[in-house]
């Protein structure tokens, strides 16, 4: 492991180790498995399914977004994809399902599409700031709820993982508190709050961005009591 990666790992666990886990799966999958990845966006994974017959889908409205969507071979509704039952092998629902107003309904459309005995791949966060406004409806999903809304909707639950525990999410929001009190980001608060701000800055630095995100880790290893972490990645066989 070269010392990019050992960084990304550490410092930008919650991406690093999700894509991992997309990747992993992607390997996974029998050649011209058909796959749809809902809430596609950039199309972050479409090289991973090379080997695959892979499709992506979104509603492709998000404003932050704009002119960077990959290719899309359907646009719509996530509760409304144009496609007839039983099209998919796989469909992958990556950190979409805070921005859908009827989760509930999506994963019944999920159900509606896939085979059967095809997965669904889904990440979710548990704890999510506001991003991709103003399509950000929901904070997390809970364990809790993928058990009572995933079996209802036509799914057997094969795996829950949490991406990390509580230590982790602590460095990573380490981080985030660090880069918003940084003087580029406070430079229009006014001359003597900025000086305060930039020494606070100065001073946290070295334990917000280096050591908390860094011990974090390892103290998850230690398996103490976890009240939160970043996300799960989850996979739900059709039955």
């Amino acid at each position: 492991m070269d010392v990019r990666d050992w960084y990304r790992r550490v410092y930008s666990f919650n991406l690093y180790n999700r894509n991992r886990w997309v990747a992993a799966w992607a390997a996974r999958l029998p050649s011209q498995s058909k796959v749809l990845d809902v809430g596609a966006g950039t199309g972050r994974y479409r090289s991973l399914f090379a080997h695959c017959d892979y499709c992506a889908h979104d509603f492709g409205q998000t404003p932050t977004l704009a002119d960077k969507y990959t290719r899309l071979d359907y646009q719509s509704d996530i509760t409304d994809i144009p496609v007839p039952d039983e099209t998919f092998d796989v469909i992958l629902l990556s950190e979409v399902l805070e921005h859908v107003p009827d989760p509930t309904k999506a994963v019944k459309e999920m159900a509606r599409i896939l085979r059967g005995g095809g997965r669904l791949l889904l990440t979710a966060p548990l704890a999510s700031f506001l991003h991709q406004e103003p399509y950000h409806f929901y904070g997390g999903y809970t364990p809790h709820w993928y058990r009572k809304f995933l079996p209802q909707a036509g799914f057997e639950i094969e795996s829950i993982e949490a991406n990390r525990g509580f230590f982790s999410l602590f460095g990573q929001e380490a981080v985030r508190f660090s880069a918003s009190i940084a003087p580029r980001q406070t430079v229009h608060k006014g001359v003597l709050t900025w000086i305060g701000l930039t020494i606070l800055w100065l001073i946290t630095l070295p334990f917000l961005r280096g050591l908390f995100p860094l011990i974090g880790g390892l103290m998850d290893r230690l398996e103490l009591e976890q009240i939160a972490t970043v996300g799960y990645h989850v996979v739900a066989r059709k039955g």
